[in-house]
Parts: structure tokens; sequence; C-alpha cells
């Protein structure tokens, strides 16, 4: 229950302090994002499983999204940025179905 009052409370405060993001950092975020999804799937995965642990699952969450950005970071410093973005997408993405899948085969046992 604190943690469904802890989101709404933090989407009502970004909604109402409508943050604005540097313009160097708005490639950034869209893979943040993933990896942070990426992150928040594995870690439901590991509490169905009974392997849940806190320090693995802020370790996975600081560690994906800090290396995606650094791939997209140094794809853009060698001219290839969009590339290496998909890239990152689709193998982040691959993993986020990969532990939907788990998930669902957890729950519905089928």
């Amino acid at each position: 229950m604190v943690v469904v009052l802890g989101v709404i409370l933090g989407v009502a405060i970004g909604l109402y302090a409508a943050p604005s993001l540097p313009a160097g950092l708005q490639p950034y975020i869209p893979i943040a994002v993933v990896a942070a999804l990426d992150a928040l799937f594995g870690a439901a995965r590991a509490f169905l499983a009974h392997t849940f642990s806190d320090k693995v699952f802020v370790v996975s969450f600081v560690s994906n999204v800090l290396i995606a950005a650094a791939i997209v970071w140094v794809g853009d410093q060698i001219g290839v940025g969009s590339q290496l973005t998909t890239a990152v997408v689709v193998v982040l993405g691959i993993r986020i179905f990969t532990n939907a899948a788990a998930i669902r085969r957890e729950l519905i046992h089928a």
C-alpha cells in the first residue's frame, strides 16, 4: 500500500512540477526508461520465483540504465548513435518480453 501511495505521490509531484530536461539529455531518456523497465520486469520475475534480492535489484536497475546510456553516448560520439540506440532497445526489449513470458507462465501456469 505504501508503494502505491508513493507512486501516486511521485506522479502527482512530477505533473505539478513539470520538470524540463536539457536538450543534451533528451536522447538518453527513452533508453533509460527501457533499461529501467527491463530491471523492473526482472525483479517481478525474481519475486514470483522467490529469488528476489533488493540489493541485486538496485544494482541491476542502476547498472542497466548507466550501461545503456553509455552505449548510446559512445554511439553518438562515433556517429552511429541511432544504430546503437536501436540495438539497445532490441536487446532490452527481448529481455523484457522474455521476463514477461516467464511472469505469465508463473501466474497463469500456461
